[in-house]
């Protein structure tokens, strides 16, 4: 596995020994992404998180993964976690070309890439560029999100809509309960892992590790992302694992799947009912499932 044998010690909380975690280290791929590596053999698993997450959040679905017998890659992109943070190159191509970089370095014969939400559309957008560089692609609620195609959908209003919460300054304890009380179904661990898109302070509050201004770049490439274009370019199957969460934006989600589906050349579906947006984190048992499953009957079997 091409990766740098010098392990890179991230800044807490990353570091965490109680979490169990796998080996961190870092990788030049024209920016510097801190990398988390579960051992196995190939195929390999390469995992993306969503925008303004972490690669942690993948850590009880890599687990599935490894112990099945794969090697797993979760890297916090550009922005994130304990990645670098240039000043600019946040639309979906910028981070596509970080991932094919990725791919090549990790010297893995063709692994399955899978992204959650934005790191769906992220995935879609290294399919359609970076033809043959995978073996199958994976998108996690998210692929297909379409922010410019939805009616009546302005950038002021969208910006405003998905614009994060200003949570700079809310203690750790209360952010953390918070997420704990909106979770209920959720691991001690799972709530542990979305803690981790948050930098810890000295006064005991939080400052996210993803700032506002390049929020608001990534969400403005997601807005100039069209995935209609994009899905007749791609050539790899694709496996869509979609959550049904009876939120306002049910019937959004069930169009721009269909849509999707009807394009993606070589596809295949997988609805989560009763399922909060990050499967991978309410789900993790039954999203690994779908991904061995698929691996190993056919779904992700390479190119014809």
């Amino acid at each position: 596995m091409a990766v740098s044998p010098t392990p890179w010690a991230p800044p807490a909380p990353c570091a965490s020994a109680a979490l169990r975690l796998p080996e961190v280290r870092a990788l030049e791929v024209g920016v510097r992404l801190c990398l988390r590596l579960w051992p196995g053999e190939e195929p390999g698993f390469v995992l993306l998180h969503g925008l303004a997450s972490n690669a942690r959040t993948w850590d009880l679905v890599a687990r599935e993964l490894s112990a099945a017998g794969h090697a797993v890659a979760a890297p916090d992109l550009r922005g994130h976690g304990c990645s670098e943070k240039p000043p600019a190159g946040y639309g979906p191509g910028d981070v596509a070309a970080d991932l094919a970089g990725l791919v090549g370095a990790l010297g893995w014969e063709r692994p399955v890439v899978v992204g959650q939400s934005w790191g769906g559309n992220v995935v879609l957008e290294l399919g359609a560029r970076h033809p043959g560089l995978t073996r199958g692609l994976g998108l996690v609620d998210g692929g297909w999100i379409a922010l410019r195609e939805r009616p009546g959908a302005t950038w002021e209003e969208t910006a405003r809509e998905l614009r994060p919460p200003e949570l700079r300054g809310t203690p750790w304890e209360r952010l953390r309960e918070r997420i704990r009380a909106g979770n209920p179904e959720w691991t001690e661990e799972a709530v542990d892992a979305v803690m981790a898109c948050f930098e810890r302070l000295p006064d005991g509050t939080v400052r996210p590790w993803l700032t506002l201004e390049r929020h608001l770049a990534i969400l403005r490439g997601l807005w100039e992302q069209t995935p209609s274009a994009l899905y007749p370019q791609v050539g790899e199957p694709v496996v869509l694992c979609a959550a049904e969460d009876g939120s306002r934006h049910r019937e959004v989600r069930r169009r721009e799947v269909a849509a999707a589906r009807r394009a993606l050349p070589r596809s295949a579906l997988h609805w989560f009912p009763d399922t909060h947006h990050d499967i991978h984190l309410h789900r993790p048992q039954a999203l690994a499932a779908v991904f061995l499953r698929e691996l190993r009957q056919g779904g992700w079997s390479g190119p014809e």
